[in-house]
């Protein structure tokens, strides 16, 4: 493919260095996911457990009402500690695939350079559990970690909420549920590049029908997954788009982050805006010469070093450390 212009010339190094793994996601049929959804699981399982005093734990915990459990996996510092701060994790996976263990690093990170319990949420996947079933799973699992803080060590008034791509607009929507439903009490969100709008109608919507990662074809595929023909309907639910949502106040605390090269970029930018003049305290980061999930490929690049630095950042100061 040709690169953009306007990328960031450590970026367009990582890429050349390193292809991301490229197939046609739009000529996948439902049926073929489970096959990439395995390859994906056996990547995860061949790689060495991480070296860490962080002791991680998966349990199962209530679904929503009549659907199954939800398995949480759990990253505590040491294993023990009361009053610590927390993050309830969402992985990415344009609603179509991922699984928690793909963030051990990101989670592991996290417990030892904050000090934090982090919990992240094994949701059902489209298009087998369309919505409501994901933000169902994933809220079921945030009213369980609120309800278990003290033996979990958590400090509930420093509940964060946060996610990246499919995950950032899954946590965008879990925020918006438990606000909507008087909990649990969140402190802060942080929405890393996240995928938030179903009708595809922005500018960047359009402008990126060839990405390094997740194109304009692909974010339809993912959607309509979700969805199906209700995909850009004029019926769509906010908890399922959070874009949606028409009235954003009373949300907590927002960190945003977005590229300039991504499909996202529009509606991130959009939703971070209206947040703020709704009177959430909202942080926003748009970072120049930056495609999706450019952290995660170029983890080493200066651009995504200050990415990293500035989600620190951010939890530090919602923390109070």
């Amino acid at each position: 493919m040709a690169f953009h212009p306007n990328l960031d010339p450590e970026l367009r190094a990582g890429v050349e260095q390193a292809p991301p793994m490229s197939f046609d996601l739009a000529a996948l049929s439902y049926e073929d996911l489970a096959g990439q959804r395995a390859q994906m699981s056996a990547m995860m399982a061949a790689m060495p457990a991480p070296e860490t005093t962080v002791v991680i734990e998966n349990r199962l915990v209530p679904g929503p009402e009549g659907a199954p459990d939800v398995r949480l996996r759990i990253y505590r510092p040491d294993g023990s500690g009361q009053g610590r701060p927390a993050i309830y994790w969402i992985h990415g996976g344009g609603m179509i695939f991922g699984m928690p263990e793909m963030d051990d690093a990101m989670m592991i990170d996290y417990a030892e350079r904050l000090g934090v319990v982090a919990v992240s949420v094994d949701y059902r996947l489209a298009p087998h559990h369309p919505h409501p079933a994901p933000v169902e799973d994933c809220y079921a699992g945030l009213a369980w970690t609120a309800k278990n803080a003290a033996e979990l060590g958590i400090d509930l008034a420093r509940l964060a909420v946060g996610g990246a791509s499919a995950g950032g607009g899954l946590a965008a929507a879990t925020v918006l549920l438990a606000r909507d439903r008087g909990g649990p009490e969140v402190a802060f969100q942080l929405l890393i590049y996240p995928m938030l709008d179903d009708r595809n109608t922005t500018p960047s919507s359009h402008q990126f029908a060839e990405a390094v990662v997740w194109d304009r074809s692909a974010n339809l595929y993912g959607w309509k997954a979700l969805l199906g023909d209700r995909a850009g309907a004029d019926d769509v639910s906010p908890y399922a788009a959070p874009a949606r949502a028409t009235d954003l106040s009373g949300l907590p605390p927002a960190f945003v982050d977005v590229g300039e090269l991504e499909v996202f970029r529009d509606e991130c930018v959009d939703y971070a805006l209206r947040m703020a003049q709704a009177g959430v305290s909202t942080e926003l980061h748009l970072y120049p010469g930056a495609f999706h999930g450019f952290d995660m490929m170029a983890p080493d690049a200066a651009l995504s070093r200050r990415a990293k630095q500035a989600r620190e950042a951010a939890l530090r100061r919602a923390f109070g450390l």
